[in-house]
């Protein structure tokens, strides 16, 4: 049996991402603080298709120590593809922002991502048929306004990934690595970083998906051979790519040392 992992998969693009791969047939290990609303999707999973294995793991990933005993938990089971989606964004002023919710913030967009992608890919990278996909944001390729620290967070996550993909065909590997980089979508992510109880989508943002229509984005993506998931700012059209960031191929031969 072979498992797909999503993190975040309580809400959002994660949520909706996890009966995207249910509906594929696809056993399931999913990764969020709430436990209720991670028994509640199994519950919902389970009425699908009964046939399908989905194991819960509720953790706070933005705990590096969590982190790991979240991998260590899941290593006898055989994981086919890696969805890195947990994260959170917010709107502040670099001045003005809440210190101990970026410090939260940078644990969970960067060190959490890190590390995960870090253990799979040492333990997969060999393996063929497997994948990475993290979730970015068009906030990774493009700084926006009073978001600076985070758009800064998902720009790590974009060069990392797109590092890593080049990184692995250099080397030959099978595992393919992926980043998918959502616009606006009508998830919880305005009410986390606005800090807010409630955020209607409809009629205060112009132009957005829905968290469905965004995990039938991650599978076009899934099912392709590029690197490069991105929505179109502009025409909000979404468009698959390969790697944006220029990569500096190592060199054929190493430089003769004029000491020796």
């Amino acid at each position: 049996m072979k498992y797909t992992v999503i993190t975040g998969a309580s809400s959002g693009i994660g949520y909706e991402a996890a009966l995207a791969f249910a509906a594929r047939g696809k056993h399931l290990i999913l990764a969020a603080r709430r436990t209720e609303a991670l028994d509640m999707l199994k519950n919902k999973i389970a009425e699908l298709n009964s046939e399908l294995d989905v194991v819960v793991r509720p953790v706070d990933l933005s705990i590096a120590a969590d982190v790991h005993a979240f991998y260590d938990s899941l290593k006898g089971y055989s994981i086919e593809t890696w969805i890195n989606n947990a994260g959170f964004g917010n709107f502040a002023s670099i001045g003005e922002q809440n210190l101990p919710k970026i410090e939260q913030m940078l644990h969970l967009n960067i060190e959490a991502l890190t590390i995960l992608s870090t253990l799979y890919v040492r333990d997969y990278a060999n393996t063929p048929g497997t994948q990475i996909i993290n979730i970015s944001s068009g906030g990774g390729y493009t700084i926006v306004p009073d978001a600076v620290t985070y758009c800064a967070t998902k720009f790590y996550v974009s060069a990392f990934t797109e590092g890593l993909a080049q990184e692995l065909q250099s080397k030959g590997a099978p595992m393919q690595a992926k980043v998918l980089a959502p616009a606006a979508t009508e998830t919880e992510f305005a009410e986390r970083a606005f800090d807010l109880d409630q955020f209607q989508y409809e009629g205060r943002v112009p132009k957005f998906h829905t968290a469905e229509q965004m995990a039938g984005f991650l599978l076009d993506l899934y099912d392709s051979k590029h690197v490069v998931g991105i929505v179109n700012g502009l025409t909000y059209e979404f468009e698959l790519k390969d790697p944006i960031f220029p990569y500096a191929a190592r060199a054929a031969s190493k430089p003769v040392d004029s000491n020796e």
